[in-house]
């Protein structure tokens, strides 16, 4: 069995104990019933107490040194975001980075990566409130306040806090496969993908009113992805016109009706792909995309690889 993928969280005073606490509770608890697949370690500049919002101060005994150490080092939040990080830091960053370590930020965590150097000419992401002085102090980074995380393989950004449980959470995915990824979230009463991006999370100009739950209808929509569901069928369920019906999804989900469905076709292909053998015209079939064409076009654009190398990623071992 191949060994643990080693995770390693950098943390600073004041350290934001939710932050570190997203990327501990998928990397680092034993869960019965589910293969152990990461370690998960922290470390600090200065070893010893680190203070953090929460009102107390926890004990890092860990120095820099385990950076060296780590296939992917974690930044979960920098405060002040302003303030660059120590010469040794971003020796450390930069070391971890050229050896080929993953590095992922959660929230303001982007703007160690930035003073680093390390997202220089990419897209990244940080909490929209801070989007804006990321983007100033880095003209160099292409600042993306919507989405809820951006992946490059060797560098992965996310928005606010809760946006690094949805960041994590896709690189258990990546790592592993949708099958084991599902596990973990299920065990932390968690949704394994969440749509649409954190601007539907910010304060609007003027309040938005909410035109009740939509909760019913996707989960009746997912239980018929192998049929033809068109908009104008749905608004006609739920008794309101295609625009409205249309209003809805992008005020409480932040997508369209149609983005909605083909992100559940796909995620359904996915778990078809990872747990069975069925061919690729089945699947297209039973998640509702029609032909293996229509299911190569739309998978290759949602996941970035063809239906059958994911399956060869992912089939063995899940």
């Amino acid at each position: 069995m191949p060994a643990a993928h080693r995770v390693v969280a950098l943390v600073r005073p004041p350290q934001s104990t939710f932050e570190l606490g997203c990327a501990a509770e998928v990397f680092g608890i034993e869960r019965t019933g589910i293969q152990v697949r990461y370690t998960f370690g922290v470390c600090t500049e200065k070893p010893g107490p680190v203070a953090t919002l929460a009102g107390y101060d926890m004990f890092v005994p860990d120095g820099l040194a385990a950076l060296d150490r780590a296939d992917t080092v974690v930044v979960p939040g920098w405060l002040p975001p302003e303030e660059p990080p120590a010469p040794a830091v971003v020796r450390a960053l930069r070391r971890a980075h050229d050896r080929g370590a993953r590095l992922v930020s959660i929230c303001s965590g982007a703007f160690a990566l930035g003073h680093a150097g390390l997202l220089d000419g990419r897209r990244a992401t940080t909490h929209w409130a801070r989007a804006d002085q990321l983007a100033a102090l880095f003209p160099a980074v292409r600042v993306d306040p919507d989405v809820l995380y951006v992946d490059h393989g060797d560098v992965a950004t996310s928005a606010g806090a809760g946006a690094g449980i949805d960041l994590c959470l896709h690189l258990v995915r990546t790592d592993h496969g949708a099958g084991y990824a599902a596990q973990v979230a299920r065990s932390m009463v968690m949704p394994p993908h969440r749509e649409g991006g954190q601007l539907q999370y910010t304060a609007p100009a003027h309040p938005i009113q909410l035109d009740g739950s939509l909760a019913p209808l996707l989960e009746w929509m997912t239980a018929r992805l192998g049929e033809p569901l068109p908009v104008e069928e749905l608004a006609a369920r739920e008794g309101v016109s295609a625009r409205t019906l249309a209003r809805r999804f992008a005020d409480q989900l932040g997508v369209s009706p149609g983005q909605w469905l083909l992100a559940r076709r796909v995620a359904a292909a996915r778990e078809l792909l990872e747990s069975t053998d069925l061919p690729l015209e089945a699947v297209a079939r039973r998640v509702g995309l029609s032909s293996p064409t229509n299911l190569r076009r739309r998978f290759l654009r949602a996941v970035g690889t063809t239906p059958g190398a994911y399956r060869r990623a992912f089939r063995a071992g899940t």
